[in-house]
């Protein structure tokens, strides 16, 4: 367990929170997708510097790379060794996306990209709410597809904060 992709069903599903505190258990650098794709105020960067920035990551020994972002599961997932999925109920990811949004009104989160201010729309609102329910299936099967054709890799699903805590603290005396 070294290389860790950790991706969930939704934004506010704890994906950064949890690859930062398993990062520290195991010693192990985290990158955040985000902080890759997002360009000072918000501005999307051209794809070919996303992927180039990810597969110099993805050279190093030890990693863990936190964020769904589906245009480059595929890369991640082939150099990946453990992949951890997390899902809770949708009206928890929507209670942390606010909760998110008020801690840091007028701030950037330390996983995001630089100078990207916290913001919250009712067309991001929307994109969790419509993407939830198909996103949960279509990672259901894209998991399983995953682990038929690539058994050796290690597959964790976590689906309630009990789980992913129990997770966490069983990792806490892990050799990185």
């Amino acid at each position: 367990m070294e290389r860790i992709m950790v991706i969930g069903v939704s934004a506010g599903v704890g994906k950064s929170t949890f690859a930062r505190r398993l990062g520290e258990n195991l010693n192990i650098d985290v990158h955040h997708l985000d902080t890759f794709y997002w360009r000072p105020g918000w501005v999307e960067a051209p794809l070919e510097d996303f992927i180039s920035a990810q597969k110099e990551v993805l050279s190093d020994d030890k990693w863990i790379i936190d964020g769904n972002y589906s245009n480059s599961f595929d890369l991640r997932s082939e150099h990946a060794d453990t992949i951890i999925y997390l899902e809770l109920p949708l009206r928890v990811c929507l209670y942390r996306v606010v909760k998110r949004w008020l801690s840091y009104i007028g701030k950037t989160r330390p996983d995001m990209g630089e100078d990207c201010q916290e913001k919250l729309d009712w067309q991001f609102v929307k994109f969790i709410m419509t993407t939830y329910f198909p996103r949960k299936k279509k990672m259901k099967k894209r998991l399983a597809d995953l682990q038929r054709s690539e058994p050796e890799k290690i597959m964790v699903i976590l689906k309630s904060k009990q789980e992913i805590e129990e997770y966490l603290l069983n990792r806490k005396d892990e050799p990185g």
